[in-house]
């Protein structure tokens, strides 16, 4: 089956009240491949976390948007959450071990220990890219 054919893309405004537009995509995905309750609500807490750190510090107050792409394996559901903001250091985050990214200092942590793999770096577009993803156990 091409990747394609199993990712779904979302791109919608820098700002708060857009972020449950990814958490209703990430609850329907659950209907393609079934998660339990606990798992559902452990990524919709990782992808809130990670569009809130673009939302508060991609853009400095100017326009922009945020991608999710999601892509459903049968072993997994891979999210990547992009932006085309300033950026960040992936090296701060590693080196403070919790990524303090958001005002409370766990956006990062949290993500970490809901998901199975995370990886933070540049977007191809010079912004922010994080990806995370969980297994899927049947």
């Amino acid at each position: 089956m091409d990747p394609s054919e199993r990712s779904v893309r979302l791109i919608m405004p820098a700002k708060a009240e857009y972020i449950t537009l990814g958490r209703l995509a990430l609850t329907a995905l659950a209907r393609v491949r079934p998660l339990s309750e606990e798992t559902l609500s452990d990524l919709k807490l990782a992808l809130t976390e990670a569009c809130t750190n673009s939302v508060r510090h991609a853009y400095g107050g100017r326009v922009g948007t945020v991608e999710i792409v999601y892509q459903l394996e049968p072993d997994r559901l891979v999210v990547d959450v992009l932006d085309d903001g300033n950026g960040f250091q992936a090296d701060v985050v590693d080196r403070t071990g919790n990524g303090d990214l958001t005002e409370g200092g766990l956006g990062i942590a949290i993500i970490r220990a809901v998901a199975d793999e995370v990886e933070i770096g540049p977007s191809q577009s010079g912004g922010s890219r994080l990806r995370f993803v969980k297994f899927l156990r049947d």
